[in-house]
């Protein structure tokens, strides 16, 4: 491999910084202008036309001309500002790029692209987008649920890119071991099938027996090619997420952001406001707005959790109401997925059941004294329904998580203004710094990103055969132990500043588990098997790069 074959593979090239002896050996000489420069000196110069950029989307698309050309360069940048760059190469800014995936596509940024409407090629398209890598991690899509934007086909292929740099700069995989997929089942948004500029299958989302058909072949594929992978799972569906996770959790090492990540997230998040409150988590009720697949996610670990303090599952189910479009979902209710069966209430315990439709009409039947909402109803968390929690919760937990900003149940500093500070408050987006009344109320965020680049590079670092509900729980409480309680105003959530660091406690966490559960395959400590595996945005000696590419 030589020239500008090297030059042009974003995963060897590093530019300016290639050495005289590097360009002499491997063909580069005429090919660079003569200086050489450091990376800190690259990263400092690329951090400057960043700055330059105006708008939030064309600061992302200057990152991403980055990425395309430079692997090492970008994610030494990302992790120097980390916290800056969030928003912009992930949420909330991903939307937008999703939305306007068509007209801003220059290159497939090593993603496999698959088509249910040519399910004999998986193997084929998988090969060609990994090209010989060793591929430890895939994180893939149908993108019939994207954040809180809907079904957007074959655009969604951004949030698996976006969610494999997060991988990459919080817990140090190496970008190598990657692959984005996106899986096109067609879409039913009617703007992409209107739109000729749309880059997919022009054709209604397929579904039923034909499409788990089809991820049943994806997913043997997956462990045919890539046997020490982690198959993590992006933006499924409601009716899809649920069903692909319970079948094949048990069987393959896989992850289901949505579900899993999203739980572990608010369980930290109420573990930190309760280490603040100094309450038990056995004595809450709670209150999910929003029962969908990350509603019930949520549900999912707390009631893990009460049942790990001590409570039969008779006793913990009842610490749980369910609202949804209907309002407080009950045992007739219908169209209940399975999932909501298990935690619906009856009506006979309720004197005006007919009436529960209406949030504030439901706090003050359930007094309910945590409250986390996943409905993508922009200000559902009205004035009048927050106040009457508060009546009722000394010290309210609640978490408007929906994303993007102009889906969220309410913002921040509403909550801490209506319940006169008392509210111990995390939110989905990235949120300033609520001033109340002399207090600094710093705003946790509730973002999957805090916690699932931990939980997969500590299952990947001691190859676990699978991630179960012990795994994810060590995550949550090691995530959530890092509350300063002493600070007033103290973020229920550390600071996405702080990812880095975090990620790698989270990682230590969930290998320890797997270890103690004897579902490891390593004969390492945890702490040696996380930092073997850790990458560092470095330029190595190439001779050693080159030596070790696509092995």
């Amino acid at each position: 491999m030589r020239g500008f074959q090297i030059l042009n593979d974003p995963f060897l090239n590093r530019g300016t910084a290639f050495t005289e002896a590097e360009r002499r050996k491997y063909g580069l000489i005429g090919l660079l202008p003569p200086r050489v420069k450091t990376i800190d000196e690259q990263a400092a110069e690329m951090y400057a036309l960043y700055q330059s950029k105006g708008s939030l989307i064309e600061k992302r698309h200057f990152l991403m001309e980055i990425f395309n050309h430079n692997r090492t360069l970008f994610f030494n940048l990302m992790v120097r500002h980390i916290d800056e760059f969030m928003p912009i190469v992930y949420d909330p800014v991903i939307a937008e790029a999703i939305e306007r995936y068509n007209e801003r596509f220059m290159q497939p940024q090593d993603a496999a692209y698959l088509t249910i409407d040519d399910p004999d090629t998986i193997e084929q398209r998988l090969q060609n987008a990994a090209d010989q890598r060793d591929i430890r991690l895939i994180v893939v899509t149908d993108a019939e649920g994207i954040l809180g934007i809907g079904d957007w086909g074959v655009n969604g292929v951004d949030i698996a890119v976006g969610k494999l740099m997060v991988y990459t700069a919080a817990a140090g995989i190496d970008p190598q071991q990657v692959l984005p997929v996106v899986i096109d089942a067609g879409t039913d948004n009617q703007q992409l099938l209107a739109d000729d500029e749309y880059l997919g299958t022009r054709h209604k989302r397929l579904t039923g027996d034909q499409y788990f058909a089809y991820i049943d072949r994806f997913v043997k594929a997956v462990e045919k090619l890539f046997p020490h992978s982690l198959l993590h799972f992006e933006d499924f569906g409601r009716g899809t997420a649920a069903r692909i996770l319970d079948k094949y959790q048990d069987r393959i090492l896989t992850f289901n952001d949505d579900i899993q990540g999203t739980g572990i997230i608010a369980l930290a998040g109420v573990l930190g406001a309760l280490k603040i409150s100094g309450q038990k988590i056995t004595e809450q009720r709670f209150l999910t707005f929003g029962a969908g697949t990350a509603g019930m996610g949520i549900v999912k670990m707390l009631y893990n959790e009460l049942i790990k303090q001590g409570l039969s599952p008779k006793d913990a189910k009842r610490h749980f109401y369910l609202v949804d479009r209907q309002g407080l979902l009950f045992d007739d209710t219908p169209g209940l997925t399975p999932k909501q069966q298990a935690f619906v209430r009856s009506r006979d315990e309720f004197a005006d059941a007919g009436r529960l439709t209406d949030l504030t009409a439901i706090i003050k039947a359930v007094q309910p004294t945590v409250m986390i909402g996943t409905s993508t109803v922009h200000n559902a968390f009205t004035e009048a329904a927050v106040k009457e929690m508060a009546k009722h919760a000394e010290r309210p937990i609640i978490f408007p998580i929906s994303n993007p900003t102009e889906k969220i149940e309410a913002m921040p500093e509403e909550l801490i203004k209506w319940t006169n500070g008392k509210a111990l408050v995390a939110t989905g987006i990235p949120s300033a710094t609520v001033a109340y009344q002399g207090i600094d109320y710093q705003i946790g965020q509730a973002n999957n990103a805090l916690i699932y680049p931990g939980v997969g590079f500590g299952a990947l670092a001691v190859n676990a055969r699978v991630i179960n509900d012990e795994m994810l729980a060590a995550a949550a409480h090691a995530l959530g132990g890092l509350v300063d309680v002493k600070v007033p105003g103290a973020p229920v959530l550390p600071p996405v500043s702080q990812l880095t660091e975090f990620s790698k406690k989270v990682a230590l966490a969930v290998a320890q588990s797997a270890i103690d559960q004897g579902l490891a395959q390593t004969d390492l400590s945890a702490e040696q098997a996380v930092a073997a595996m850790h990458w560092q945005p470095e330029y190595q000696p190439f001779d050693q790069l080159l030596a070790n590419y696509r092995k």
